[in-house]
């Protein structure tokens, strides 16, 4: 399916997972929308639109709180798209430094404002999988806990856990819901996440996501979905357990890296959306690196 040029847009479909694909690995992005399956699976939330600029391959969206912006583009005279969609006053979502080094002067009358709530957390898996050293002393602690009180297996994720898997999905939305202020723009966050993760579910062997289960006593209590988002790092999409199961999330977190992408040296786990207690808890397994971000816009405009 023809991708249309700009102005002109389209939505983004399965049949184009082979294109971005192939974009995305000659990219070797760093922030974690830069994949097929974040962009299918978020395409509603966020109205991702495709369009072609020049010979560049460029997504617009919006933001839960409304606002318009595009992605750094996928291929092509990246460097050229970008200074005309900013020339016709579009602001520029997700730009990193490395972005703003190669493709941004800083003297093209722009301004690029750090967006911290987006910011990714950047991990080294080995640390995530072992859990060694006194930092990681607490989350040790609540693994052994979990382990201690409850009869439970970890597999990888397969066809067999999904009527599970969505399930708790669904009551994991509804805790969440009640949790999140009315009218706050998480709120609507929490609708998107759900939805996403319902999708890449049932749609995991098609978008080429890996995941692990935990089960307790037969029951799926818990589940982690991610891919790979370059040649060294993979991203965990979603990570989705019993809120009221203590030590689970640790569990989780181990598992996922200690099972999954066995040859990635980092482990991407997105943004916290301004969430003060999300913050906090990804603070406390000690990033490497906070991937900054930025929104771009032409002075001025």
């Amino acid at each position: 399916m023809e991708i249309p040029r700009y102005p002109q847009t389209r939505g983004i479909a399965l049949e184009d997972k082979p294109l971005l694909d192939r974009l995305f690995a000659e990219l070797q992005p760093r922030i974690s929308e830069l994949t097929f399956a974040n962009l299918y699976l978020f395409r509603k939330a966020h109205e991702y639109r495709l369009t072609h600029l020049g010979d560049a391959v460029v997504a617009l969206g919006r933001g839960y709180d409304g606002s318009a912006y595009f992605l750094p583009p996928f291929g092509g005279d990246i460097a050229a798209a970008t200074r005309e969609l900013l020339d016709l006053g579009l602001t520029l979502y997700g730009a990193d430094d490395l972005f703003l080094a190669r493709h941004l002067d800083g003297g093209d009358g722009v301004e690029a404002i750090a967006d911290r709530n987006n910011f990714d957390y950047l991990h080294l898996k080995d640390e995530m999988a072992q859990l060694n050293g006194k930092q990681y002393h607490k989350k040790k602690n609540r693994v052994n806990y979990f382990l201690n009180r409850h009869r439970h297996r970890v597999e990888f994720l397969d066809d067999g856990h999904l009527p599970g898997a969505l399930a708790l999905l669904e009551e994991w939305g509804r805790v969440r819901t009640e949790i999140v202020p009315r009218g706050a723009a998480q709120g609507g966050s929490v609708q998107g996440e759900v939805e996403g993760a319902a999708e890449a579910l049932r749609l995991y062997r098609e978008l080429g996501l890996s995941g692990v289960v935990v089960l307790v006593d037969d029951v799926v209590r818990g589940f982690a979905l991610g891919e790979r988002l370059n040649r060294e790092t993979a991203v965990c999409h979603f990570e989705k357990g019993d809120l009221f199961m203590e030590g689970l999330y640790q569990l989780l977190d181990r598992e996922f890296s200690r099972l999954l992408f066995t040859d990635c040296t980092y482990l991407n786990r997105e943004q916290d959306l301004g969430e003060e207690s999300l913050r906090q808890a990804k603070l406390s397994y000690h990033p490497v690196e906070l991937v900054v971000k930025y929104r771009v816009k032409r002075q001025g405009l």
